[in-house]
């Protein structure tokens, strides 16, 4: 019960500020009607419940899955063992994901059914589920991370040469959405225990980070290799009036959409629940206690996940995709811009994963890098990627590349100056940035901005915002690693431990 409380509060906090700004913007520059103002705060009411009762679900059940499969892999001292199992629950894992169902459902809505979100959920969670594998090849094989992510991220650009606009902004985008609530524990958990395959501590420590970047290249070649095999396609994109729920009561979108939020969260914790028990016989072999609280723990997942997925569809991301809409249909588009940022900076500070990777970062550096140095930097970067997105929305000369390749290159060259323990978490921290509130109200708020204007696509222009906010942690955290090492040297500290 305390674990559901804690958790409660968490997105209680997570939420509020966008309530809040919706609200002010309900009250000032766009009027909506009182039905939807309901129907959002309904959604908003089940977002948080079921996000409680997710993350209750992976605390007690998934995250321990994790732990318990990197340690007994380990002690089996097989490579092909690690590398097999790893594969099979990491691909159920992204399955499960619940920003990634979001983003596999707006795609497929964008679309027309063109690109369908089991299309998009299964190519994404086999890309990651590979470099999940990979990862651990990695540790195994004592190869630098710097090193690694360069010869991904160069074989990603390769492959961006020859795709798509609109292939180019999905892929990013299910990069970071893939990397989220459940993924991001589960891969540490299992980081951690697979990195005892290294017999240096020291090794181990760094090793525990950057396999959830790792991971999340997987979802960007996938979707890249999905577009190049899949030949030029013209996408017939989805209007607004077709994210617009609709119905003459409050409750009518959120009964309606039971039965598929049901089947959807069964469909995701099913396989993992299957690899639990085939696991617990012939690998953990727990005492029925701490067995029962695993189940119980699935049990809490499956809940959570419907209720979230009910009430983001219900009635939360409607609003957002209308505020989005009306705002961008103003003569001055200032106001629009101002509330991307806005989106950008409260979402990014009320994260709980932010929270704890803010804690981690001023204990790994003992105190030298504050909490809330990082926080600000974090909000200030997210704050700024979102208001980016809306502005290549507003100038079509201004294209996604244009944004991630010189991001990127900026990104990488910093590898190399950085304190290596920073770079795992730089690049891990991008999935902790595109969390729940992320992947569901802001996404929609720019495809609802992309929606407004004749010349823009709703599928090249709408998404791209995950992207760009998975990509500024990275850039932000390495710059504090860099502040870290010369605040360190100048007071004669070590900073290579980082």
């Amino acid at each position: 019960m305390n674990i559901l409380l804690e958790r409660l509060k968490e997105n209680v906090s997570a939420v509020i500020p966008i309530v809040v700004i919706v609200l002010i913007l309900n009250f000032t520059l766009v009027p909506l009607e009182t039905l939807t103002i309901l129907r959002f705060l309904v959604g908003a009411v089940l977002l948080i419940l079921g996000l409680s009762l997710f993350l209750v679900g992976v605390d007690i059940g998934i995250t321990p899955l994790g732990s318990l499969t990197g340690s007994s892999l380990v002690k089996t001292n097989k490579l092909w063992i690690v590398l097999s199992v790893g594969f099979i629950l990491a691909f159920f894992i992204s399955l499960a994901e619940p920003g990634l169902l979001v983003l596999a459902n707006q795609v497929g809505l964008v679309t027309a059914g063109q690109i369908t979100s089991a299309e998009l959920l299964i190519i994404v969670s086999i890309g990651l589920a590979v470099l999940v594998s990979l990862g651990f090849v990695r540790i195994f094989m004592s190869i630098p991370l710097y090193k690694w992510l360069m010869v991904c991220y160069v074989f990603v650009f390769i492959l961006s040469l020859f795709s798509s606009p609109e292939f180019l902004a999905i892929a990013f985008d299910a990069s970071g959405a893939t990397t989220g609530i459940l993924a991001v524990p589960f891969i540490l958990a299992l980081s951690v225990g697979v990195a005892g395959l290294r017999r240096d501590s020291k090794a181990s420590e760094k090793d525990s980070f950057g396999l959830v970047a790792i991971a999340s290249v997987g979802a960007i070649m996938s979707v890249l290799i999905l577009g190049l095999f899949s030949g030029a396609r013209e996408f017939a994109t989805a209007q607004l009036e077709l994210v617009r729920i609709g119905g003459r009561s409050v409750l009518h979108p959120f009964i309606r959409l039971i039965p598929g939020a049901v089947w959807e969260s069964f469909v995701s914790i099913l396989p993992l629940l299957v690899g639990l028990i085939v696991l617990q016989k012939f690998l953990f072999k727990l005492a029925p206690r701490p067995f029962r609280r695993m189940l119980k723990g699935f049990v809490y997942a499956f809940i959570g996940l419907f209720l979230f997925l009910d009430g983001v569809n219900g009635g939360f991301m409607e609003v957002a995709s209308e505020l989005g809409y009306r705002l961008a249909q103003r003569t001055n588009k200032l106001p629009l811009v101002v509330t991307g940022f806005g989106l950008g900076f409260v979402t990014i500070v009320a994260e709980p994963a932010v929270f704890v990777l803010t804690h981690q970062i001023e204990e790994v550096t003992a105190g030298y890098v504050k909490r809330k140095a990082v926080a600000s930097a974090l909000s200030l970067g997210v704050g700024t990627a979102v208001a980016l997105s809306i502005l290549r929305i507003l100038v079509p000369g201004i294209k996604l590349w244009h944004y991630l390749l010189p991001g990127y290159i900026v990104a990488l060259g910093m590898m190399y100056f950085v304190p290596k323990l920073f770079v795992g978490i730089a690049f891990d921290a991008g999935g902790v940035a595109t969390g729940p509130m992320t992947a569901t109200f802001i996404l929609a708020f720019t495809q609802g901005a992309a929606s407004a204007f004749e010349g823009a696509n709703v599928l090249s222009d709408g998404f791209g915002m995950i992207a760009l906010v998975a990509m500024a942690p990275i850039i932000t955290l390495q710059a504090l690693g860099l502040i870290f090492q010369a605040r360190s040297r100048k007071e004669g500290v070590d900073s290579s431990a980082g």
